[in-house]
């Protein structure tokens, strides 16, 4: 059974979770630099991006994330984890920066703005849900990163090796494929 964390300091914990457990994973809660030990993968939650840099300053998180994922753990961000991993940030200094991608925060519009489109991501599959809140789009990525989806223009799902980074909330859905994806090619 694979062992994928969730940074559980803030954000869409609980949907992650859940997710991970019905694809048969051990789904490991990562509140201390401890949790971090024997983990497969990692995913960094949807959330708020600014709250989640302070706790993980606050529990020393941050260099031990960013330890891992340089040394080739599989690192799954959503919204508010795509913020998190991206090397470059519009208008902000990069949190983890071990992702190579330039990436603008609330792109989509403001949290009324919420909605929710199907996207034909070739890798994954047809008509998968995603539900975009507030969410950032990459700017730019680098030679290396492969392009997965794109919405309006916009770059909303990127792959860059093990790292894996996403504009949307596809945990807010029933549709696993793209944490299917991750687990299965990731980790």
């Amino acid at each position: 059974m694979k062992r994928i964390g969730v940074l559980a300091l803030q954000g869409a914990v609980r949907e992650h979770v859940q997710m991970l457990e019905g694809l048969d994973c051990e789904a490991i809660l990562v509140k201390q630099k401890k949790d971090l030990v024997n983990l497969d993968g990692l995913v960094l939650p949807g959330g708020e991006s600014t709250t989640m840099r302070k706790l993980l300053d606050r529990f020393d998180l941050l260099e031990p994330i960013r330890e891992l994922a340089q040394q080739g753990l599989p690192v799954f961000g959503t919204c508010a984890g795509l913020i998190l991993l991206a090397n470059q940030l519009v208008d902000d200094e990069p949190h983890l920066a071990v992702m190579d991608v330039t990436v603008a925060r609330n792109s989509f519009g403001r949290q009324i703005d919420s909605f929710e489109v199907q996207l034909d991501i070739p890798k994954i599959g047809a008509r998968i849900p995603a539900v975009f809140i507030r969410a950032p789009h990459i700017e730019a990525v680098g030679k290396d990163v492969d392009v997965l989806a794109q919405h309006d223009g916009k770059i909303i799902l990127a792959q860059d090796g093990h790292l894996l980074g996403c504009s949307f909330h596809p945990e807010l859905t029933a549709d696993k494929r793209i944490l299917e994806y991750f687990v299965s090619s990731r980790v």
